[in-house]
């Protein structure tokens, strides 16, 4: 059986999140930070914004949609749609915050695995200027989703970082 494997793929998979969602919240704060003239510096407080981060859809791209769906379903007890078109066909299912987490194949021959979170910002136009100005690669330039709002993709550190304005 590949069972082992699997709930260590799950376990990695997991790691590799909190990883992306730490370098997410980090690059996050200094853009915001950047566009409104604050310095990220701080005297080595824990500082409270006004506007938490939050992850509104969380995008997972691999070749084994159905049983990465499954796995989840059985570890997690979350359950999993029919395929969304506006979503590149991504399976969903909610996530316990509001947001979505979605399950989809690539999309074209030269889109590798990838676990994809998209932060909710107020301007997205503005957030992805300060992810340029600190060295961010755009992938995909905000583009509207009807009823969905807006995403956008830059690469920063070899790392995929979604926004999303609603």
């Amino acid at each position: 059986m590949y069972v082992r494997p699997l709930r260590l793929g799950l376990v990695c998979g997991c790691l590799l999140l909190l990883l992306v969602i730490g370098a997410v919240s980090s690059q996050l704060t200094h853009a915001e930070q950047a566009g409104n003239g604050t310095s990220p510096e701080g005297d080595g407080e824990v500082h409270q914004q006004a506007n938490a981060l939050k992850v509104h859809y969380l995008e997972i791209v691999t070749s084994s949609v159905d049983q990465t769906c499954a796995a989840m379903e059985k570890a997690h007890g979350v359950v999993f749609g029919d395929p969304v078109s506006q979503l590149g066909n991504a399976r969903t299912a909610k996530l316990a915050h509001g947001g979505l987490l979605g399950v989809r194949a690539p999309m074209r021959d030269t889109e590798a695995p990838v676990v994809r979170p998209y932060v909710l910002v107020r301007d997205i136009d503005a957030a992805l200027q300060a992810a340029e100005a600190s060295g961010a690669e755009v992938a995909m330039w905000p583009m509207t989703i009807p009823g969905r709002g807006k995403f956008a993709i830059y690469i920063l550190g070899g790392i995929d970082h979604g926004l999303w304005q609603l």
